[in-house]
């Protein structure tokens, strides 16, 4: 192993010691090249998050011997590639309208597979970002809880770009309360155990406010 495939190792293996066993560290390889994502399984990382589809279908095919691998879809999705998703990925954590979900139902129906689903939801204004808004999000619901293909287990957040350390964790203690909320309705279909927030710059805000999927990509491999 050459130094710098040692250094990225030992650098993946202290983080993941620092990530209590009930966080679940998704490890996002948007440009990173399989040969990285090894040393990230070696250092113990089994879940991956991918932004697109076509990147992640390459990537799925060099790591076909490593069967564990649980692969999320992090970025947004398209209409037209939901049944390639849903072939691809057990997670699909970007689901940001009534219409994908429903759309995501059918196709996974086709195919006989059942994606695990977060919802994405915008809690703070942010034209650079996709997802419900609070009251649409509850409005929607009881039409969620209907799809029969697919199993909605929480929500997504991602917060606006340059907010304050402090906004940021209101934020996502606004998220967790959401979530309780929710949960609390009794949803006959949707878990909501699953709270997905958090990357490299405030994961660890994430996890003081009740993050059980964090997402950091930049602090494990570098800038790309």
């Amino acid at each position: 192993m050459s130094d710098a495939a040692q250094s990225l190792l030992e650098r993946l293996t202290q983080f993941r010691a620092t990530i209590p066993d009930a966080v679940r560290a998704i490890a996002v390889t948007k440009q990173v090249p399989v040969e990285a994502m090894r040393i990230a399984y070696t250092a113990g990382f089994r879940d991956f998050g991918e932004s697109r589809v076509q990147e992640a279908e390459a990537k799925q095919a060099a790591l076909s011997d490593l069967k564990d691998i649980t692969w999320h879809l992090i970025g947004h999705l398209q209409s037209n590639k939901v049944h390639k998703a849903i072939a691809l990925f057990d997670w699909i954590q970007s689901v940001d309208s009534l219409k994908l979900a429903q759309r995501l139902d059918r196709a996974a129906e086709d195919s006989n597979r059942i994606p695990h689903l977060c919802l994405q939801v915008k809690l703070a204004d942010d034209a650079n970002k996709s997802g419900w808004s609070v009251s649409d999000l509850l409005a929607d619901l009881p039409h969620l809880d209907q799809l029969t293909h697919v199993q909605i287990h929480g929500l997504m957040v991602i917060p606006p770009f340059g907010l304050e350390a402090s906004a940021v964790l209101a934020l996502f203690q606004h998220a967790h309360a959401l979530m309780e909320k929710i949960r609390q309705q009794g949803f006959s279909r949707m878990q909501f155990e699953q709270l997905s927030m958090g990357m490299s710059d405030d994961y660890q805000l994430a996890m003081r406010a009740g993050a059980t999927m964090i997402r950091p990509g930049r602090v494990l491999f570098g800038d790309r």
